[in-house]
């Protein structure tokens, strides 16, 4: 069947430009191989990321993926063996490095903030990788992230929600350490306590919790802490993340990845796809 008109969240062609080389890379380096091996390639790799897009921004189950896209399980093949080889935290690293440069930035971060985002699941997740949240009494899981100043995606770390927010922290300076050692300083919450602080300090990253003012009780924007909250906000406009949908955490990792390679992609593009505050 042949598509009349893209959908919102198809590659442009400047897009494309930008994610293509590393997709077109990754098949040579498989000998031009489709993920059967021995077999050409039957599926435009574009057309595939366009259908990965398409899951993530709307939230639709791989299996209702409209038929003018390859066939649900090839492209979740395809979506799989992205996340599995790494190719998802390769275009993020890419992305993340055009963007602060665009902004006048140095390439690599010096600084990071740190959050957690506790998350309900859908139905088809194991009981076995869910959990509580003991402080907002939220079941499920929880998403761990770090972030440079930018808001943009360094780490991502998907557990149970019942596992606490130290635990996290841990991991992910430890994930901000080994791929980007130039990080020297780190912002977090006060969910953030003294082995976080400890185990940064043996790496070399100075952790600071900013704590709210105890007196003020309506909103106010929290210093550093804010830019880790927007880049949450910025997820959520992707349906697929509303709730965590996927069986593996890792493949919510990889979710995660291709929300913030949607939208870094646009904004070095200066693309945008309307939502509903933009009615």
């Amino acid at each position: 069947m042949t598509r009349q008109r893209p959908y919102p969240s198809d590659l442009s062609d400047a897009r494309w430009e930008l994610i293509g080389p590393t997709l077109t890379a990754w098949r040579a380096e498989r000998g031009g191989k489709s993920l059967d091996i021995g077999r050409r390639p039957e599926h435009d790799l574009r057309r595939i990321m366009d259908a990965i897009l398409y899951v993530d921004r709307t939230g639709i189950p791989w299996r209702y993926l409209p038929h003018d896209f390859a066939p649900w399980a090839t492209v979740y093949g395809y979506f799989a063996t992205w996340q599995r080889e790494g190719v998802f935290y390769r275009l993020n690293g890419l992305l993340r490095r055009l963007v602060r440069e665009a902004e006048g930035r140095d390439a690599e971060p010096s600084a990071c903030v740190l959050d957690a985002q506790s998350i309900k699941t859908s139905a088809n997740v194991p009981a076995t990788g869910q959990g509580i949240d003991a402080g907002k009494k939220i079941p499920g899981r929880k998403r761990h992230i770090g972030v440079d100043t930018l808001g943009l995606l360094l780490a991502v770390w998907v557990t149970a929600a019942s596992v606490s927010d130290n635990i996290g922290g841990i991991h992910l300076l430890s994930q901000i350490s080994a791929a980007t050692p130039q990080v020297t300083k780190a912002w977090a919450d006060t969910g953030y306590r003294t082995k976080v602080i400890d185990h940064g300090a043996r790496l070399g990253i100075d952790v600071e919790v900013i704590q709210r003012d105890p007196g003020v009780k309506e909103f106010k924007v929290i210093p550093r802490r804010w830019v880790v909250e927007r880049t949450f906000g910025w997820l959520m406009h992707h349906r697929r993340l509303a709730r965590d949908y996927e069986t593996h955490p890792h493949r919510s990792e990889a979710i995660i990845h291709v929300a913030m390679i949607d939208l870094m992609s646009r904004r070095l593009t200066s693309e945008s796809t309307p939502n509903w505050r933009d009615t």
